[in-house]
């Protein structure tokens, strides 16, 4: 889905300089990008973005498309900060933008006269962003790569098939949600140098950006004293909340509430369990939990995946297949949600915000490396 030629995006008059690299940061500036924003992107000479060496796969244009990801709608130039002709070509491209988005190590940017605190002296409505892997004090020499913060920040300690089997997901999550944190931070700056005409400093990290998304696995402790652990594909707080068995494969069950409960049930060919001392309520279903997985396998064995979903779906109950990547997007094809937009003739996935007034654009291809 594109907007309508010259049709102006609701960031439209922004400039973000953009000298961030690998994930999170590119992801906030393409939301912006999406938005209407102008991006530049400012890479190292000869190395650029370390993204565009990660592959295989590579685009048929020879693009990683890991970069591809992350990177449309933005002009690239490239500016070497390690000279003063580079840091002086930094310094204009900052003066002719909005808002600032950088991931260096905490202090690179001050020592370069780049900081928050010198830039806002001379430019008092500039919006900078920073993104850290661990912060800006005790943490500010860690590295930020996504999958340290995933074992250091917990969410490997929740993830995997069974206790003693951490495991990482299977996407770098926690620079996702750091670079959702960041446009939000982002749009919140920008909204308060409307009112106020003063930009400021916005500051994310990996680590509390991950603790932020742990959301009910995080408050287990800190509300609880609980700290959780290894379910495998199970839920915590929720049953029969899982992967099960069919006659031909795994099937998800969602159950959410004791009504969605009843009709599983019945549609099983034992309605008693509603009734069941250890399965009544929600609690309860999660104390027998083991027990009533068991239950529930043997009697969904008798029939195949497809069939079940047809006919739990048709009472209510939340369920379906676990898809790959290529079906998911066919899914959402056939559901009219459009997951793939065109951006100069390659093929990105959609920004999933609908905007009835000012849709995102996909204007620009993910840019070549800038000459020298």
């Amino acid at each position: 889905m594109t907007s309508s030629e010259g049709t102006p995006g609701a960031l439209d008059g922004v400039v973000v300089a953009d000298f961030s690299r690998i994930l999170a940061g590119p992801y906030a500036t393409m939301m912006l990008a999406d938005l209407g924003a102008q991006v530049i992107k400012v890479e190292r000479p000869g190395i650029g973005d370390d993204t565009r060496s990660w592959g295989p796969p590579f685009a048929a244009n020879g693009q990683s498309t890991y970069f591809q990801s992350i990177n449309r709608n933005k002009v690239s130039v490239t500016c070497d900060l390690s000279t003063r002709r580079g840091r002086d070509q930094a310094a204009e491209i900052i003066a002719g933008s909005d808002v600032l988005v950088e991931n260096f190590k905490p202090g690179t940017l001050d020592r370069m006269g780049l900081g928050f605190a010198d830039l806002h002296q001379q430019m008092p409505r500039l919006v900078m962003c920073s993104i850290s892997g661990f912060g800006t004090d005790e943490g500010k020499h860690l590295p930020g790569y996504d999958l340290l913060v995933q074992a250091m920040g917990g969410l490997m300690s929740v993830t995997g098939s069974h206790p003693g089997d951490p495991t990482k997901v299977g996407v770098a999550l926690v620079d996702v949600v750091t670079g959702l944190h960041a446009t939000v931070g982002i749009l919140a700056a920008l909204r308060h140098r409307d009112i106020t005409g003063q930009g400021q400093h916005v500051e994310v990290n990996l680590l509390s950006s991950l603790l932020s998304g742990l959301v009910n696995q995080a408050a287990s402790v800190v509300g609880a004293g609980k700290v959780p652990g290894i379910l495998g594909n199970a839920h915590p707080s929720i049953a029969p909340y899982a992967v099960f068995t069919t006659a031909d494969g795994p099937m998800v069950l969602a159950v959410g509430n004791d009504a969605q409960f009843a009709s599983l049930v019945v549609q099983l060919g034992a309605p008693e369990l509603a009734d069941d001392h250890r399965f009544r309520t929600n609690p309860q279903r999660v104390a027998h939990r083991l027990e009533l997985e068991a239950i529930i396998n043997q009697r969904l064995m008798v029939k195949d995946s497809a069939l079940w979903q047809r006919e739990l779906s048709a009472v209510g109950v939340p369920c379906g297949p676990i898809n790959d990547v290529g079906q998911a997007i066919d899914l959402a094809a056939a559901l009219g949600l459009d997951p793939i937009a065109d951006a100069e003739g390659v093929p990105v996935v959609s920004n999933p915000i609908r905007l009835s007034a000012t849709p995102a654009q996909y204007r620009l291809a993910p840019p070549d490396h800038a000459a020298d």
